[in-house]
This record gives structure tokens, C-alpha cells and sequence, in this order.
């Protein structure tokens, strides 16, 4: 699958600004677009409407930066749309793919990962959402149902946005599913826009564009988000409801690493996530963790 171009994105854009959203009179005449012509577009941002309709089309080459900063206060962009905007802009008209080695986590992200113990939940995530490695607590938060040795197995490594769109005991787990598939598509647009010869991230949209339908509709909307907090509402097989917050820390020397971080929203929830780390104890060393419980109880 071809990524996306910037012709295809200013058109999304474009689509989704009113006339009304920026002051622009239409005395009721009717429309056959969604949002604003072409030559509208044009006008507003001070180029000819000649120039850019082959922007659109991809024929027009380059464009400059005055040009990009007119479009982006024309088309209301917002922070993360306005880099992916500029990140289509310099890619070649049609670049080409090739094929990155795996990754593996950066041992810096491995000692954060490691410092954080199993109280709180966390997932180191590559550049594509595939799982690098994750503590015992964050595997059974959000993905117990998958081999907890499997991120270490190159063949086998889960991903996150291939579990998100195809697996059903990921899409049961969480409740605001809805919410979470719009940023979940709206980052992987981000990463296409930062990494556009990259086969592997361009063979994963292709799959998943094929075998879902939620992400081919999700994915022609054009929709761009970074995504570093938010919250997720599970109904998780073990403990039961769990609302938390999900936060990112980035590692300067490997930003393409992203350790997530599960921090509960209320007393429920902190206690289900409590229960899931006792249980992930139990697990691993059955006789420290019953007499930990037993002191924690005679307190």
C-alpha cells in the first residue's frame, strides 16, 4: 500500500473546513463539495487557484514554506496536523520503500522499564506499535491472553494496532474502543507522515486497510493526532472495571520508543491494579508474595 501523499491530505483538509468556520459568505447557494472549493482555498491562502489544484494532484513540486503556513492557518490545523503536513511535504513525490531491520528496545528504555518494577503497568512500543518488552503487570493488564515471552521473539512480537483491529478479546477489553480506534489510526497517519519508506509500517496499514473495515473507514478520513496521554476504560477478564490514564515518556537517544505508563483514575481502580500486581507476584514467587499479603493484612 502506498502511503499517503500531500495532495491526498490537503484534500481531507479541505473537506472538513466550512465556509462558516472561516467567515466565508456563500448567500445560500447550494454546494457540491463538503467543505471549501479549491479555488476558495486558493484565494484565502494567497495562491493561485492554477497552482493549487496541482498541488493536489502532485504536480505542482515543492511547495514553500510561506505556502505550507497559508494552508495551515487556511486549513486550521492543529499542531500534530501541521508537522504531518510539513513531513508530506518534503518526502519525494514517490518515495521508495524499503525494508528497516527489526527493532529492539534501547537498554536505557529496558533500565526505566526495569525501575518501575511491577506496581505500575507499562509497554515499551516501537515505531509501529509492536510490543518491545513490557513489565508482568502491564502484559496482564492489557494483553494477558498473548505469551509474555512473545515480544522477545522477533517472529512472534504482538502489535498493538494489529490486536486493536483484528483481535476480539483486545477490542472486548476495552469499553471506550471508540474513542481509542480514532487515535490509535490517527498516530499510525503521524508516523506514516515521519517514516514514508518504511515497507514494514506501509505492509501493516495495507493489512489492516484489507481485513478491517473500522480501520479502512478511520483511515480515510485523513485524521492525524499524537498520542501521549489519554485515558482507557477496561473491562478487563481478571479484576474486573479499570479506568486509567495511559502516559508516554520518550527516550532522547531512541524517540521512535515509546514507554507507556498505566496510572489509575480512582480508589476502584488502584485496587484492581493492585490485585493484577499481587496476582502477577503470586505468579512468579507463590511464597513471598502470600507472606507480603499475610503481613500487609496484620497491618
Amino acid at each position: 500500500m502506498e502511503l499517503e501523499s500531500l495532495g491526498a491530505y490537503l484534500k481531507t483538509r479541505r473537506d472538513r473546513v466550512t465556509p462558516a468556520d472561516i467567515g466565508l459568505r456563500t448567500y445560500g447557494a447550494a454546494r457540491r463539495v463538503p467543505g471549501l472549493r479549491r479555488e476558495e482555498l486558493a484565494q484565502l491562502a494567497g495562491v493561485s487557484a492554477g497552482y493549487y489544484t496541482r498541488l493536489e494532484q502532485g504536480q505542482a513540486g515543492t511547495a514553500s514554506q510561506q505556502v505550507l503556513d497559508a494552508l495551515v492557518g487556511v486549513l486550521q490545523l492543529d499542531p500534530a496536523e501541521t508537522a504531518h503536513l510539513h513531513n508530506l511535504a518534503r518526502q519525494p513525490a514517490t518515495p521508495r520503500l524499503v525494508r528497516p531491520r527489526l527493532e529492539r528496545p534501547h537498554p536505557r528504555v529496558l533500565a526505566l522499564l526495569a525501575s518501575l518494577g511491577e506496581t505500575m503497568p507499562a509497554v515499551v512500543l516501537g515505531r509501529r506499535g509492536d510490543v518491545l518488552a513490557w513489565n508482568r503487570t502491564g502484559h496482564a493488564l492489557v494483553a494477558e491472553h498473548v505469551d509474555f515471552e512473545a515480544p522477545h521473539d522477533l517472529a512472534r512480537r504482538p502489535s498493538i494496532p494489529r490486536m486493536f483491529f483484528l483481535d476480539s478479546l483486545t477490542q472486548d477489553l476495552h469499553r471506550n474502543w471508540d474513542e481509542l480506534a480514532r487515535i490509535h489510526v490517527a498516530y499510525l497517519r503521524l508516523t506514516a507522515g515521519r517514516y514514508p519508506t518504511d515497507a514494514r509500517l506501509a505492509e501493516l496499514i495495507g493489512e489492516l486497510a484489507m481485513r478491517s473495515r473500522d480501520f479502512a473507514t478511520l483511515w480515510a478520513k485523513g485524521d492525524v493526532a499524537d498520542c501521549t496521554v489519554g485515558t482507557m476504560h477496561l473491562r478487563h477478564p481478571t479484576v474486573g472495571a479499570v479506568d486509567i490514564d495511559y502516559q508516554v515518556w520518550l527516550q532522547p537517544e531512541s524517540p521512535d520508543h515509546r514507554l507507556e505508563v498505566y496510572t489509575p483514575n480512582d480508589t476502584a481502580s488502584a485496587d484492581a491494579l493492585r490485585l493484577l500486581s499481587n496476582q502477577v507476584a503470586v505468579q512468579q514467587d507463590p511464597e513471598t508474595a502470600c507472606a507480603e499479603a499475610a503481613q500487609h493484612l496484620d497491618t
